[in-house]
This record gives C-alpha cells, structure tokens and sequence, in this order.
C-alpha cells in the first residue's frame, strides 16, 4: 500500500472515531432522544465530512447498541426501556461479583500505585459533579472511573463490556433524570468512599457499595412517573 494512501486511512479512521464520540456525547446528554431519525446525508453535513467515515461511525454506535438501522431510510436512536435497563443492571451486577469472586484483591495488591491514583482523581471529580446534580460533567467522570476500575482485573473484555452496559444505562437514566427539578443530592456520590475501600482492599465495603448504586440505580425506574 502507497505511504499516501496508508495516511487516507488513518485520516478517515481517526474521523470515524471523532463522529462515533461527538454521537455518542449527544447521546448520552439526551440531545438525540429514543426514536430519533437521522441519515447519514445529515450528519455528514452537520460535520461538514464526506459520508464515509459517518457511514462507518454509525454502524460502529449501531454495534454498540446505540442505534438502529432502518432499512432503506437510514438510522434512529435506539431505544431502551425499563426492562432493559433493568437487565442491564443484573448484567453488571453479576460480572462485577465474579470479579469480587475470582481475584480482585490480588489484582488489587498487583496494580502499580499510579493507576489507584488515578483511579481515586476520577472518583474525586465524580463524586463532585454528582454531590453538585451536575449530570453533564457527572456522566463523562462516572464512565472513565468505572472504566479505569474494571480495567484493573486485567481482562478487556470485561472492561469493554462493563463500559458498553454502563453506556447504555445512562441513555436511559438520563431522559428520566432531566425530569427532575433538581439533582443535587439525588445522583449517587459514592466513588471517593467505593475507592478509599479498594485501596485498602476492603473488599466487603466495597462490595456494600456497590450493592447499594445498583439499588439506587433500579429505584430510577420504580420511581412513578
């Protein structure tokens, strides 16, 4: 393959990446609700780019679980509801109990002191954004601390999967979230506690934690509307 031609690629996947993230951002602010229509003509104009890179962008969220083909008219937001979020609960629920299961402490004792550092800034400014009702800034800090968390069992997939149900849980939260007055005190801020627990490889507590945002995740959708 030409250089010019290897340098055309990686143009067009850095592009592709850049409009998945732009999508993905818009919906998880909730500014593309469920059911919302869209073709790939649009969203290459909305960003000024050839249809390409957007082309493959959304098939990228479509394999995420993000969006929906529609066949022979194009894309819509995919829409989630109060069953799914719930499975998606139990799903994240049961890997991270597996985790706790299997060698958590031990890959706790094993990571570098950076990361756990690192780890513990994320909750710092998580758990501020969320003692603030400042979802915006809440939701970009809550998925990289619970990203970083779960990368530290070592296994990507976990990871990945972790990251890709989380997602999804905030397209649904969000909508219901906006619904409320005021946030302040009602989203969960718990990460600075749920990392001061695993640094000091108390694993107990940290499960507590953890068992109490998943309730409080699931009283989003027992709440009457």
């Amino acid at each position: 393959m030409a250089a010019g031609a290897d340098n055309g690629f990686i143009r067009r996947s850095t592009l592709r990446q850049q409009i998945a993230d732009a999508l993905r951002d818009e919906l998880l602010a909730g500014r593309l609700p469920s059911g919302h229509p869209f073709t790939v003509k649009e969203i290459a104009e909305q960003y000024g780019v050839s249809a390409t890179p957007v082309r493959e962008a959304l098939l990228d969220l479509c394999a995420q679980g993000l969006l929906d083909v529609e066949q022979h008219r194009g894309f819509k937001v995919h829409a989630f509801s109060a069953d799914d979020f719930r499975a998606m609960v139990e799903a994240r629920t049961l890997i991270i109990e597996g985790i706790f299961r299997g060698g958590a402490e031990q890959a706790l004792r094993q990571v570098a002191p950076e990361v756990l550092v690192s780890v513990r800034r994320r909750a710092d400014e998580a758990e501020r954004a969320a003692r603030a009702g400042d979802l915006d800034v809440l939701i970009g800090y809550d998925l990289r601390f619970w990203r970083e968390l779960s990368s530290i069992v070592g296994n990507p997939y976990i990871t990945d999967f972790l990251d890709r149900v989380r997602i999804q849980t905030w397209m649904f939260a969000v909508p219901l979230l906006r619904c409320e007055d005021d946030l302040k005190g009602h989203l969960w801020h718990h990460h600075g506690e749920l990392a001061d627990a695993l640094v000091r490889y108390d694993l107990p507590t940290a499960q507590r934690l953890i068992a109490e945002y998943n309730e409080h995740s699931l009283a989003l959708v027992g709440k009457p509307r």
